[in-house]
């Protein structure tokens, strides 16, 4: 059973931060990408940023803004999250992709963004 820690989340106002992290209960030399996906009310769940080694992907809604990155511990991976903006209040999901073909998910944090 894999399992995910998942922090940082919270409630902010337009234009502050937030910074989340994940730690999955994979070996390390099983993973070959981890990423970060949200999903707000009555919408479909949506890619925010994935890092495979040095390859890094972004949303288009979310560059310049966030940056994803993995952790010196390589079965983590983070999310700083700068001027956030009230589209950007979701619910925030970590995922892991293994060597095996099996994707994880976390159980998701809050992320709110509003005035």
């Amino acid at each position: 059973q894999v399992q995910f820690q998942e922090s940082g989340g919270g409630s902010v106002p337009p234009g502050g931060s937030l910074r989340l992290s994940c730690a999955a209960s994979i070996d390390v030399w099983e993973i070959w990408t981890m990423g970060w996906y949200r999903q707000a009310p009555g919408n479909q769940r949506e890619i925010v940023a994935t890092i495979t080694g040095p390859n890094v992907v972004y949303a288009d809604s979310v560059k310049g803004r966030f940056t994803i990155s993995r952790g010196n511990a390589k079965n983590t991976v983070n999310l700083q999250m700068n001027s956030l903006r009230p589209e950007d209040t979701a619910l925030y999901s970590c995922h892991a992709l293994v060597s095996s073909g099996l994707g994880y998910w976390g159980q998701g944090i809050q992320v709110t963004v509003s005035s």
